[in-house]
């Protein structure tokens, strides 16, 4: 049954990967929608309807972990304005170009993210020291979300059923400098069956028929059905039910999509909370948006707190749930064993690091097979549940010796690096730097140093002879 759900719904993971093009008017409205979106919005329809002739919103969200708002404002070549759905999320204009080129996009201070898609972490409002699990994480900006807000105190479990998305979001976990978390590919099922009862928060940003991100894809428009919305409906409700396992008593539950399909929203929540009576729906603490619909699931009048945001609201299109759990959950998932003793590679490993900063390691140096990791001091048993990172990947072994990795230095900071190239934004070395060549450094400098941007970590590169040699990886540099 349930492998039946997953692969009817694969579709809404696939869907809306077309990026608009400037100037260009999209796709008529399909009928069915535009009758069934008459039927929501009343008198403001006209309003909705209107908003599909004009450009979509664009927005960036700061990074704490790398930056501050001020200090990227200055920065950037285009205005900031705050945005009302998340604190760090800022309107950009529309004519801000090549924001993937920009240094400061590679070195993490910055994401892109559509505004209304960060309601969902607010929402959710970790803390420094939750045990956070976002189950449908990739590409990563709802993780990357909810790793500032966790300032590297507890613990945030990224998860994405499909390896090749996974993949990304490993890559956006690591440009952010994420160093408290474990990125697996696992189905959702398994994973919180193994995990029952561990986590603080779980975020369920289910894969949904993307009603929402109409004006920004318009071959969304084309691709959309009525039939569609129920596929994706009948995926959400299995996700969201094998995500209620892994909330521990007195934790949260926020569920999220980029829809307005009532079937997807306020249709999936009734039908949770129906087999789930331990859960109770809780106000999303939003200013944005308006209310949820009652007649739009089982009439269940506590429906009215969740949240709808339309374009006319200043965001794409998003629904945000907040559920608490009540019901006891005693569930104690095996924890990571350690090992008292380090290994002499390990013991290595330790030191590479110490020659490379000035403060002790923030997690525990592990090796699995020819990798070296930091892992966070705690976790649960990571076996049979498709793991692709845990902590931060500090080293791996060639031959005789131990080679530092681009994570480590990602996630380090200024003030911690013995050896550091910190460069002006407008330095030409930056660029350089970004295509994959040699830049001319200090001749005082020799071995591995962090390079820099505005205080920013963007890579490592090897000096030796006032030259640094190029270690920033392939596939992630600029080309000319």
């Amino acid at each position: 049954m349930v492998d039946g759900i997953f692969r009817l719904g694969l579709v809404c993971e696939a869907m809306f990967r077309f990026i608009r093009l400037g100037g260009k008017k999209m796709a008529a409205l399909p009928l069915e929608f535009q009758k069934r979106m008459k039927n929501l919005l009343g008198q403001e329809y006209e309003a909705f309807e209107a908003c599909y002739d004009k450009p979509g919103f664009r927005a960036i969200r700061v990074n704490p972990l790398k930056c501050s708002a001020d200090a990227l404002r200055g920065f950037l070549p285009f205005s900031l304005t705050p945005a009302p759905f998340a604190t760090g999320s800022y309107y950009i204009p529309q004519q801000a170009a090549g924001l993937g080129r920009q240094p400061l996009h590679h070195a993490g201070a910055f994401y892109v993210q559509e505004p209304s898609a960060a309601s969902a972490v607010t929402v959710l409002a970790p803390v420094p020291g939750d045990r956070v699990l976002d189950l449908c994480a990739a590409p990563g900006g709802k993780s990357t979300q909810i790793a500032g807000a966790l300032q590297g105190q507890g613990l945030l479990w990224s998860n994405e059923v499909v390896r090749n998305r996974a993949q990304v979001l490993l890559s956006n976990m690591e440009r952010m400098g994420v160093r408290n978390a474990v990125v697996s590919s696992c189905r959702p099922d398994l994973l919180c069956e193994r995990l029952a009862g561990y986590f603080d928060k779980v975020l369920v940003d289910a894969p949904c028929s993307g009603e929402g991100m109409f004006r920004r894809e318009p071959q969304a428009v084309k691709e959309w059905s009525l039939a569609h919305t129920e596929a994706c409906a009948a995926r959400q409700l299995a996700i969201l039910n094998s995500a209620a396992q892994a909330v521990r008593e007195g934790g949260v539950l926020v569920y999220s999509t980029c829809t307005f399909a009532p079937v997807e929203n306020e249709g999936v929540v009734s039908a949770f909370l129906q087999k789930h009576p331990g859960f109770v729906l809780e106000e999303t603490g939003l200013s944005g948006g308006r209310q949820g619909i009652p007649s739009c699931g089982d009439g269940t009048p506590s429906l009215k707190k969740t949240r709808r945001i339309y374009p006319m609201d200043g965001g794409e299109g998003h629904f945000v749930a907040k559920m608490r759990r009540l019901q006891e959950n005693s569930n104690a998932p095996a924890s990571y064993e350690f090992t008292a003793q380090k290994k002499p590679e390990e013991r290595l490993a330790e030191a590479l690091y110490k020659e490379l900063f000035s403060v002790m390691p923030y997690g525990s140096i592990v090796q699995v097979e020819d990798k070296f990791l930091l892992l966070p001091r705690e976790l649960p048993d990571l076996a049979g549940l498709g793991v692709l990172r845990a902590g931060i990947l500090l080293a791996q072994k060639k031959k005789n010796r131990l080679e530092p990795e681009h994570a480590l230095f990602m996630a380090s900071k200024a003030q911690e690096s013995r050896q550091k190239v910190d460069l002006p934004l407008e330095d030409p070395r930056v660029y350089s730097y970004l295509h994959g060549e040699e830049i001319g450094i200090s001749e005082r400098l020799k071995g591995f140093t962090t390079v820099f941007v505005e205080g920013v970590a963007l890579g490592f590169g090897k000096a030796s002879g006032g030259v640094l040699k190029n270690r920033y990886p392939k596939g992630l540099r600029n080309l000319k």
